[in-house]
């Protein structure tokens, strides 16, 4: 491959890009002799596949059906496989390009004979038996570990088939986006030297690949998907019914409408416990809830739905009760029902929840896009209801809690630069699942005492903020003493794939796999580069999928952090075990 043979220099640089090895161009004995048109094209499609790609694609294949931290269901499996094929491909063909290229040769190699092709089917075959077959024990030990049944049989035919799919697919679009660098390369030939035409042409593509993706792709497809979500925010339940309260945003009285609330906003309004179930459960005479929330639909400034919301709080009484609790929501404004309805219990209903919505996308992709408008309107509504309560003499003033889970915590956390902040303005605080993107969580992890784990950090001794993994946690760390009267509670499971998701790992090893392993993870579960990044990335998917005490499913767990938070007079262990069915049913 000299540089007075623009041709060859210009091919090899495209076909390194598109996973193409050099064929020779007639075999032995055969020359002049016209091929039949389905011998061409097949002899054509079989060598423009790569053999050392394909062989790189298999060992990336084998890696994915190792362990990660949740159950994956068929789909996922088998798209997680195809990506990672699809990967090793990539670099395995970048890899015997770039070697051929620094050789420079001046003839073609030639491509790999029959043999290494019948050997690498037979090594696939026998290779992936055998993963196959720790595939389902793996995911049946993980399964049991979750109290979860076994995966089915007909669950690796569908994998089988997504995966080749998928991994074709993503064959056939490096095909196509190789064969436009091999055009474009071979059109500047004609007035660049053949090695620069070759390298414009690929940065030139690839640009022009990135702006069409950020530029037509990202934006159409938010736009379809903010259509989509904003229509499902108007859908109704058999939750959402309206309500007759007025102590209930959209109420008589509300000065937000019913239907302006949204979807997650009617649930959360229409749920919870009522007098009855209070009196019943705590055997005295109850208080009805007050429960404020303002939609999306009001207003898509964040602080004017702030001083609404604070303006609904007055409106029915809310700056009356023992405690109000200022909530973070997801991105389509869900909380949780258990760590709301807990509070009402353990108060027997003098209680006031306060929550806006800022987005219609769901969690994952409102983190991916829109995760700055979670922590600005988390920010205001906590600002609006703490400077009203700072209006209030101080032994009129109720307690101030702030809560959140999963993107939630993101906006719950915002209001506050340190966690000392947090002690100082707050009564408590209960952080459920958080995600990687807030700072204080980040740098209370990365500061912890030495020694601690990543799972279950420890920070400056634990005297103002905790780390627990379930109830047996909750109860260990009740035993050391905890001096500050505001308290600090993250709980987060071992397996739950929302906490550990960070495109970190898609190059180093987090302390979390460095250490041991939590009680639900499988002691298999290894760090593989970009491999365990997809594996998490597909657990995130179906992680509220899974029991509760697992995964992103928290539930039971919440009476017992509550109370560790609050010490709340007359409540006990008992009574925590006893709402944990209460609370199931939501």
């Amino acid at each position: 491959m000299g540089d007075d043979d623009s041709t060859t220099s210009n091919d090899a640089i495209a076909t390194g890009v598109i996973g193409e090895e050099p064929a020779a161009t007639a075999e032995p004995g055969v020359r002049g002799r016209r091929p039949r048109r389905a011998r061409r094209l097949l002899s054509r499609r079989v060598h423009r596949y790569s053999f050392t790609g394909l062989s790189a694609a298999l060992v990336m294949l084998w890696l994915s059906v190792t362990p990660s931290l949740l159950p994956r269901e068929p789909v996922f499996q088998g798209l997680i496989s195809a990506i990672s094929a699809g990967t090793g491909y990539l670099l395995g063909t970048f890899a015997s390009w770039l070697v051929r290229y620094l050789i420079s040769r001046e003839r073609p190699w030639p491509p790999p004979r029959r043999e290494y092709w019948f050997g690498l089917l037979v090594v696939a075959l026998i290779g992936t038996s055998i993963m196959l077959y720790w595939f389902a024990r793996w995911q049946d030990e993980i399964r049991d570990l979750m109290g979860m049944p076994h995966m089915s049989w007909h669950a690796y035919p569908v994998i089988a088939v997504i995966a080749h799919v998928a991994f074709i697919v993503l064959i056939w679009l490096g095909w196509a986006w190789g064969d436009a660098v091999r055009f474009l390369a071979r059109r500047l030939d004609n007035y660049v030297p053949p090695r620069l035409a070759g390298v414009t042409s690929v940065l030139l593509v690839l640009v022009l690949t990135v702006l069409v993706l950020n530029g037509v792709v990202a934006r159409y497809s938010m736009r379809a998907m903010n259509s989509s979500f904003a229509s499902l925010n108007d859908e109704t339940t058999a939750e959402s019914e309206p309500t007759t309260s007025p102590l209930r945003s959209g109420g008589p009285g509300s000065l937000v409408t019913w239907d302006s609330i949204g979807l997650q906003g009617r649930v959360f309004i229409g749920t919870g416990p009522t007098v009855a179930d209070l009196e019943r459960f705590n055997g005295t005479p109850a208080k009805e809830p007050v429960r404020s929330y303002v939609g999306l639909g009001e207003d898509a400034d964040p602080r004017a739905n702030a001083r609404l919301a604070v303006a609904e709080m007055e409106r029915s009484g809310a700056f009356d009760r023992k405690i109000i609790a200022v909530a973070g929501t997801t991105g389509t404004g869900w909380i949780n029902r258990s760590t709301v309805d807990s509070l009402e219990y353990m108060y027997n209903g003098d209680t006031a929840t306060v929550a806006i919505q800022y987005s219609y996308l769901p969690s994952w992709l409102s983190f991916l896009v829109d995760n700055e408008r979670s922590r600005r309107s988390g920010q205001a509504l906590f600002e609006a209801v703490s400077a009203r309560i700072r209006t209030m003499p101080e032994a009129q003033r109720p307690k101030l809690v702030v809560f959140g889970e999963s993107l939630g915590t993101s906006g719950a956390e915002a209001p506050f630069s340190t966690i000392p902040d947090i002690a100082a303005r707050t009564d408590g605080a209960f952080f459920t699942g958080p995600i990687v993107n807030n700072p204080l969580w980040k740098a209370t992890t990365r500061d912890r005492d030495k020694g601690s784990p990543e799972r279950l950090p420890v920070f400056e001794n634990g005297d103002q903020v905790r780390f627990v993994a379930g109830h047996d946690d909750i109860a260990e760390a009740e035993k050391r003493p905890w001096p500050t009267t505001s308290r600090i509670l993250f709980l987060q499971h071992a397996s739950d794939p929302v906490v550990w998701w960070d495109p970190g790992t898609i190059l180093r090893k987090p302390d979390w796999l460095r250490e041991k392993r939590g009680p639900d993870v499988h002691p298999d579960v290894r760090w593989i580069p970009l491999v365990t990044f997809l594996q998490i990335s597909a657990d995130m998917v179906s992680s509220d999928k899974v029991p509760d005490g697992h995964g992103h499913n928290y539930s039971t767990e919440i009476p017992y952090a509550w109370q560790a938070i609050l010490r709340v007079p007359g409540w006990t262990d008992d009574k925590s075990a006893r709402l944990g069915p209460e609370l199931a049913r939501y």
